[in-house]
């Protein structure tokens, strides 16, 4: 008996520093097309699959074109001719482009706040030919 109520004490002690693991995960992307690193030609969607489900107010991406071939020092350009989708119970977020995005280097950024509230960023680069 006195096992036992040692063991419960110690329990007790330790149940502040527990923490259960889905409050520990945070909104990641699992897939992307294009896929990251990738080199794809001439793109007119672009997708993002989350690891869980997305509050859709709270989540917003850019595409940026960060090199453009032939042109040193290129600034960041923000591409603006997209519309934005939600799929799959709101775990992806499609980005559909009115025209192709022209040869270069692209990042995808993006945040979002998850289930749990807590806003998470991140980015997928990619390469239009």
């Amino acid at each position: 008996m006195k096992l036992v109520s040692r063991f419960a004490a110690l329990a007790l002690l330790a149940a502040p520093f527990t923490v259960p693991t889905a409050a520990l995960a945070h909104t990641k992307v699992v897939a992307s097309t294009p896929a990251q690193g990738s080199t794809v030609a001439r793109p007119r969607v672009v997708t993002l699959t989350f690891s869980e489900a997305l509050l859709p107010p709270t989540a917003a991406a850019s595409i940026v074109m960060t090199a453009m071939p032939g042109m040193a020092n290129h600034s960041p350009m923000i591409i603006r001719n997209f519309a934005t989708a939600w799929s799959n119970g709101n775990r992806t977020m499609t980005l559909s482009l009115r025209q192709p995005l022209r040869a270069g280097t692209y990042e995808v950024r993006w945040q979002a706040a998850g289930a749990d509230g807590h806003r998470m960023k991140g980015v997928v680069n990619f390469v239009a030919s």
